[in-house]
């Protein structure tokens, strides 16, 4: 199985990252949502190859090199989303006066960095 890391590209949500706390929703251009599918499709044919490969008994050390590419590939869109989020999401509601996203950020990277 080949792995393919796809080029970075980076964009913010188009403004309007949330609404209200409990219906907050993200506002990715087309072109980030576009690049984040691919990366997710790509992502979910790795995992279908790496189950291919245990059922036929593929060799541990190059099926936990698949795993590790691809939990590489996972955390390429979690960066780009964070990124977003902390150029845009972040910034409007400090701009707001809402102080409390700063935990909610640090939260959010603690589970990041857990992984």
């Amino acid at each position: 199985m080949e792995i393919i890391e796809p080029k970075v590209v980076l964009d913010s949500c188009d403004g309007g990252c949330h609404s209200e706390h409990s219906e907050r929703k993200s506002h990715h251009s087309d072109k980030l949502k576009t690049n984040m599918v691919t990366r997710l499709n790509r992502i979910e044919g790795q995992i279908r190859g790496i189950k291919g490969m245990i059922e036929k008994d593929t060799y541990c050390d190059d099926v936990i090199t698949q795993i590790s590419a691809t939990q590489a590939a996972l955390n390429s869109v979690a960066k780009i989303l964070l990124e977003g989020h902390m150029k845009s999401c972040v910034v409007e509601r400090i701009q707001e006066g809402d102080d409390e996203v700063v935990d909610e950020l640090l939260v959010t990277i603690q589970k990041l960095m857990k992984k």
